[in-house]
């Protein structure tokens, strides 16, 4: 915990690694995580449609799962956060219109872990 996916199109300018190094700074800074237990994807697919285009759009989707117990408040801070970080990292690229969103969930009570 935190599990953090970061779901795109295209956009193969990014530094895909820094924003995931960026995302875990700012999960351990709005969210109280620990920053050995951030765990990031960055998965990247080849198709995307918005409306009926079919051309010139770009995804980035970030969602964060976390334990339980933040509240509402501090969910939207941070969506708020890495929406804002997304800006930065992503930013404009010409022949794309690029949509970025996030959201934060609570990972459901039967989630588990294990490290060997």
């Amino acid at each position: 915990m935190p599990q953090i996916l970061v779901a795109r199109t295209g956009r193969d300018d990014v530094d895909w690694e820094g924003l995931a190094t960026a995302l875990h700074t700012l999960v351990v800074e709005k969210a109280d995580a620990r920053p050995e237990a951030c765990k990031t994807q960055v998965v990247r697919g080849e198709d995307v449609a918005v409306g009926a285009d079919t051309d010139g759009h770009a995804l980035v989707h970030v969602t964060i799962g976390l334990l339980a117990g933040r509240s509402d408040e501090t969910k939207a801070q941070l969506t708020e956060a890495v929406v804002d970080l997304m800006r930065a990292f992503v930013g404009p690229e010409d022949g794309y219109r690029t949509h970025v969103s996030a959201e934060v969930r609570d990972l459901d009570p039967s989630y588990r872990k294990a490290d060997f």
